[in-house]
């Protein structure tokens, strides 16, 4: 029963209510609690978005063989539209074609040694790849290989002056001297190049001598490729001179080369380079290249 004439409940009657107004803040801030500066909000998103992108990339990367969609001649139609950028689309196929046939010279000495290669695939601006298992710790077997590129290269650049004699046409006289200019940059000897991998069957004073070369040509002519080239040879070379040094039988086993074969090797190194050499001379253009 309510007591009329004293109407507030006794205490515990009913749950406390809150004071009216509003809830005061603990920081004192009256606009509440201080937010983080938009350069760390910022900060934090950026590094999530590069985590995702970098572990979207690593699966690329690893599956980037096994792709179907890119296929040798899907990734030279990638080429020749980034290459048509520069040189106009004609051009930029017959520079495709250049470089099929010289990935194609690997191809086929690696079949010949019995290991099996995949087809070319190719990277704009960067050139061509080929995938394929060791070649068993034997450094005659990867000096073939190794020159089988820029042979099978120089011959594609020559059919090129081939037509040019015949059409008198001078994009075909370009597009030689772009074929010869290339097997010849890839006889640099220094690794990852092809003449890095000849320079295994040769003597180890040249591996300096050619590493020396592209150090000299990236600080004549600085550029990133001839740089990361410079970078990744210096390694190559260091690690190939310390596993000699360190005397063990594999590495004996692997630079155990005839000093016939050596002999073999660097006759068709130092003929290559003079016949592209030459090559180059003759076909050496002031015009531009037709578009």
């Amino acid at each position: 029963m309510i007591d009329r004439a004293n109407p507030d409940p006794p205490a515990g009657f009913l749950p406390p209510v809150a004071p009216e107004g509003p809830a005061p803040v603990a920081s004192g801030d009256p606009f509440g609690a201080p937010r983080r500066p938009w350069w760390r909000r910022a900060g934090g998103g950026l590094v999530a978005t590069l985590a995702v992108i970098g572990a979207k990339l690593k699966t690329i990367l690893l599956v980037l063989p096994k792709l179907k969609v890119l296929t040798t001649s899907g990734s030279m139609l990638v080429s020749v539209a980034a290459y048509s950028l520069i040189w106009g689309w004609r051009f930029a196929v017959g520079f495709v074609v250049l470089l099929f046939v010289h990935e194609m010279g690997h191809v086929i000495a690696l079949r010949r040694e019995g290991v099996k290669a995949s087809a070319p695939l190719f990277i704009p601006f960067m050139g061509a790849v080929v995938w394929a298992k060791s070649l068993g710790g034997n450094a005659l077997a990867e000096a073939r290989v190794g020159l089988a590129g820029p042979v099978l290269g120089s011959i594609g650049a020559a059919a090129c002056l081939v037509v040019a004699a015949v059409g008198g046409h001078d994009f075909w006289t370009a597009l030689a001297f772009t074929g010869f200019f290339l097997n010849l940059f890839n006889l640099l000897p220094v690794v990852p190049l092809d003449g890095g991998r000849a320079m295994a069957a040769m003597a180890p004073w040249m591996w300096f001598l050619g590493l020396a070369g592209i150090v000299a040509l990236a600080i004549a002519f600085p550029n990133p490729i001839v740089l990361i080239i410079a970078v990744v040879g210096g390694l190559e070379v260091f690690g190939r001179w310390k596993r000699l040094r360190g005397g063990d039988a594999v590495t004996r086993k692997y630079y155990a080369v005839r000093p016939r074969d050596r002999a073999l090797v660097a006759l068709v190194y130092l003929g290559l380079i003079a016949a592209l050499v030459v090559g180059m001379d003759a076909t050496h253009l002031q015009r531009a290249i037709p578009h």
